[in-house]
């Protein structure tokens, strides 16, 4: 194809609304044959499937109307077969609710209908099929029964229509109906987290591992970085197909095949998640809205269920929050999942689950919060945060999220938490939620940030006022008291905001504060410098300095630190300190002599020092790369 069909066909694809239409029913109620019909395609692709005549597993098909390309997934109809129908039910944008005419409606067709609902489509054409088979009276008697039965529900305003696979009656009207029931559906967004629920995985030969979904949100380019969330395994993308043809790039809403670099086909199965590195994390805890069935019996406390959400089925253990101890039939209540296996969930997804024994759907609901850990939090309380998010909007939901975090939370644990894509946090947050000026995007309520720049200027000003003689309180001092277990660019980030607190080395003062000593102070502080000054290279004992210095010990010690800062005097080791010019002294008289190897006698006769003084200052000298130790002598550099 030539580069500029290339690029206008990419232009397409990009401009092109994606839907998922996924079919529903029960077994031999003939979904595959009208797929089939629709686009050409056949879905049945196991040779068990086309024996048996049944479907087994997920089948996939396109067609184009107009603008829009829908993306079919065809679903097995048999009871056993119900886990696989789940697979591919969790990306569907609008279903075929298919009934056989000749049979109407039979124990799947309403086990599909609740799986629907309880999944939350809300669009759908109901499709009576094998018109040929009957008469137009018995075709009018399942309309009436089909009336009574989708009364109330997602499909009561659904379009109905017969339809003949074998014969193409209602073919074409079915396709007038699918754009524009296509059209009223909400396309997925590409600008959300990518997330591909991956529902096979094989190797091909030649290219290598394989792995299919619906892109059930975010973008896929060829050469991307993604991850699998349940291994934590960074893999490259590759290349991509969308429908079975060739792309650069897929989008939400699109069936998409992706070749991945770096992984085995066996180290990946239907269940896994291909997302973007570190923006999702998998759960074993989650607390959801749950709607039990009134065909269900009454939920106990700590009971075990089959968990399906997207692709993944996995064990679950329901706990019951506040004080309900059993969930009746056709009840709805809050409750908490613990996974048996980890899930990468956001706010907001649906799941299903199924009894154990028999194996029937039972309920399905929707994410309404994931658990703070480490935090123990009581039945009542869990409940209550939970209440709280399910019904909270954007905004509150992002201010919980980093309100119930010490120090506020990066922007990949408020995606996780919130379910909000990185737009949508940065539009949530103002007022009450701040994102703060640091090396990674962080958001914090506004409220906690302001206070802890209180605590800063209130803390500063109350250590100037207890120790006016020392620079400042010590950065690390701070950190611990008022920001325990924070990043560590986060008291400098408190610095910068600050309006009176700024930093020298590691203490912090106030940008108005300075140094001001008493008369005594002044008069001890000439005193020691004069004293170290004095002696030369031969100093005294720093105790005796500063006991005639005219202060207590305490404030003499903490003017000699004034002094060591204001580089008034040297610390050579913890008993030796000297004035400056003696120090300078010593370089010279080294300088004149460069190159030249001694030994400490030699240094002794040079200064006039004995071995108390010399040792120290030739190791000080060492460490100023003034002169350099080899073997029992030393050379001056």
């Amino acid at each position: 194809m030539p580069a500029a069909a290339k690029m206008r066909s990419t232009a397409q694809a990009a401009l092109m609304k994606n839907i998922i239409v996924g079919t529903a029913g029960h077994i031999d109620h003939g979904k595959s044959a009208l797929v089939r019909a629709l686009t050409g395609i056949e879905t049945d692709r196991w040779g068990e499937e086309k024996r048996r005549g049944i479907s087994i597993d997920l089948g996939f098909a396109h067609l184009t109307l107009g603008q829009t390309r829908l993306g079919f997934i065809d679903v097995p109809g048999h009871e056993r077969f119900v886990k696989n129908m789940l697979a591919g039910a969790g990306g569907i944008d609008l279903v075929l609710f298919v009934i056989g005419a000749d049979e109407s409606i039979k124990p799947q067709t309403r086990e599909h209908f609740d799986i629907c609902r309880l999944l939350g489509i809300r669009r759908g054409i109901v499709v009576l099929t094998k018109a040929d088979l009957i008469d137009a009276e018995w075709l009018e008697l399942v309309r009436l029964e089909v009336d009574e039965f989708i009364a109330g529900s997602f499909l009561e305003a659904a379009p109905v229509v017969a339809v003949s696979a074998k014969t193409g009656q209602g073919i074409d009207e079915l396709k007038k109906l699918l754009a524009a029931e296509a059209g009223a559906v909400a396309a997925k967004s590409s600008a959300g987290h990518l997330r591909l629920p991956i529902d096979r995985a094989f190797a091909m030969k030649g290219f290598g591992t394989v792995v299919t979904g619906t892109l059930v949100a975010g973008a896929l380019t060829v050469e991307q970085e993604v991850e699998v969330a349940e291994r934590g395994l960074k893999l490259r993308v590759r290349g991509v197909q969308v429908h079975g043809d060739a792309a650069k790039r897929a989008y939400a809403g699109q069936r998409t095949a992706v070749n991945l670099a770096g992984v085995e086909a066996g180290d990946l199965s239907r269940g896994m998640t291909v997302i973007e590195p570190g923006r999702l994390r998998a759960w074993s805890t989650i607390d959801c809205e749950l709607d039990l069935l009134p065909s269900a019996k009454p939920l106990k406390h700590r009971a075990p269920v089959h968990f399906h959400a997207w692709t993944t089925e996995t064990e679950a253990r329901v706990k019951l929050l506040g004080d309900k101890s059993t969930l009746e039939p056709g009840g709805r209540a809050l409750v908490r999942l613990e996974l048996k296996e980890p899930v990468p969930l956001l706010p907001g997804d649906r799941f299903i689950i199924r009894q154990f024994s028999p194996v029937t759907t039972i309920g399905g609901g929707r994410v309404v919060a994931l658990p703070t850990e480490p935090r123990r939090l009581r039945r009542k309380d869990i409940e209550a945060r939970a209440r709280l998010l399910a019904a909270c909007a954007p905004e509150q939901r992002l201010l919980q999220a980093v309100s119930e975090a010490p120090c506020g939370l990066p922007i990949p644990t408020a995606i996780q938490h919130t379910g909000l894509t990185d737009a949508e946090i940065k539009a949530a947050a103002f007022g009450a939620v701040i994102k703060l000026d640091a090396p990674v995007e962080w958001y914090a309520p506004r409220d906690w940030w302001k206070a802890r720049g209180e605590a800063l200027h209130t803390s500063v000003t109350s250590f100037h006022r207890q120790n006016p003689l020392l620079p400042g309180l010590p950065k690390e001092q701070f950190r611990a008291r008022e920001l325990a277990g924070a990043p560590e660019w986060m008291l400098d980030a408190l610095i910068k905001s600050s309006a009176t607190v700024t930093a020298e080395a590691d203490a912090l003062r106030l940008k108005t504060h300075q140094l001001h000593l008493k008369q005594d102070e002044e008069e001890a502080f000439t005193r020691i410098v004069e004293a170290f000054a004095r002696a030369g290279l031969a100093v005294p004992s720093t105790n005796e300095v500063l006991a005639s210095s005219g202060v207590d010990p305490a404030r003499a010690r903490t003017l000699l630190q004034l002094l060591f800062r204001q580089k008034r005097l040297v610390r050579i080791s913890d008993e030796l300190i000297y004035h400056p010019s003696a120090i300078g002294q010593l370089k010279q008289l080294l300088a004149a002599r460069r190159g030249e190897k001694f030994g400490v006698g030699e240094f002794k006769d040079w200064t006039g020092v004995s071995r108390k003084y010399a040792i120290p200052l030739l190791e000080f000298l060492d460490r100023e790369r003034i002169t350099r130790r080899d073997g029992d002598s030393r050379v001056v550099l």
